[in-house]
């Protein structure tokens, strides 16, 4: 098989991982920096420019997204102009920026009744009180809807604390979620890694002391899991809700069951991989062998 895979840098580890578990199979892949392609949209014979070449329905048997936060847009572009050319895309952009939007996400998962945080929205910094209020008060936690890898993620420990943080991100024009804090957690969260509709890897990810996000770009540890019946249940249909076919569902553990804080669509490998000891970007690439296939993208999920 021809398969691409949409990474900025083919040194990352998890591109170069997926690249060597590719290889291994016997497959002819390749790295394609996605902010480097132009598309040419056009009816009758839709196609992908990068660098010298054209990219066309032919060209790739299935695409692998890799797409960072910061170029979702351009990103989720380049990857639906691959879905108009009939190319199997792995996770398809309607998925991709439907997990990216948080607030939009948190709203489709309960809607669909996946446990969360009880999070609260606003736009007036007349509301702050009644945000506070929602979430039962301190200690609770603030994020930017636009933050990743815990960066913009705030722990309030008291009322007053919590109050200036959200007039100070309002004033900025800044737009929050406001979450309420799971102490019962312990500063650890749980990664489930989800390809094709089943949990393949889990691992419990544990805030150094003194932190509160249990994020490994912070400094945090991860440890091989076992789940839960119930946890499991809740990543699956946490990934299904999205539409993703490859994700790392972020769940905490409550008083009340499983609440899922995040679907990430481009979870890192290194740390599931060097936790848990199983060769997920391998698992990756025999999901896609069994799947791809022209004109097989279908937008899956509701909203």
């Amino acid at each position: 098989m021809r398969l691409a895979i949409l990474s900025r840098n083919k040194n990352l580890y998890s591109t170069r991982r997926l690249m060597e578990a590719g290889l291994q199979a016997g497959h002819d892949i390749r790295v394609v920096d996605h902010i480097r392609c132009f598309m040419d949209i056009t009816s009758d014979k839709p196609s992908i420019h990068y660098r010298e070449e054209e990219f066309g329905p032919d060209h790739f048997d299935a695409v692998i997204p890799r797409i960072g936060a910061s170029v979702t847009f351009y990103g989720c572009g380049v990857v639906r102009q691959f879905e108009m050319m009939g190319v199997y895309c792995v996770n398809e952009s309607v998925a991709i920026t439907r997990a990216r939007d948080k607030l939009r996400s948190l709203q489709l998962l309960s809607r669909r009744g996946v446990g969360i945080p009880v999070t609260s929205f606003a736009n007036s910094p007349d509301d702050v009180k009644g945000l506070i209020r929602e979430v039962g008060g301190a200690p609770l936690v603030i994020k930017l809807l636009e933050g990743t890898q815990g960066i913009g993620v705030v722990l309030a420990e008291t009322r007053k604390a919590a109050e200036s943080v959200i007039q100070a991100f309002m004033g900025l024009n800044t737009a929050i979620l406001v979450q309420e804090y799971i102490q019962e957690a312990g500063g650890a969260d749980i990664r489930a890694f989800v390809v094709g509709g089943r949990v393949i890897a889990a691992m419990k990810r544990q805030a150094p002391e003194g932190e509160f996000r249990s994020n490994l770009h912070r400094g945090g540890t991860a440890t091989l899991e076992r789940l839960t019946k119930e946890e499991r249940e809740t990543a699956i249909r946490a990934a299904r809700v999205m539409g993703l076919n490859v994700c790392g569902v972020d769940i905490l553990r409550s008083g009340r069951g499983p609440l899922v804080m995040e679907v990430n669509a481009s979870p890192g490998l290194r740390g599931i991989e060097e936790a848990t000891g199983r060769d997920i970007a391998g698992l990756i690439i025999r999901f896609v062998e069994r799947n791809a296939r022209p004109n097989h993208t279908q937008t899956k999920g509701r909203g």
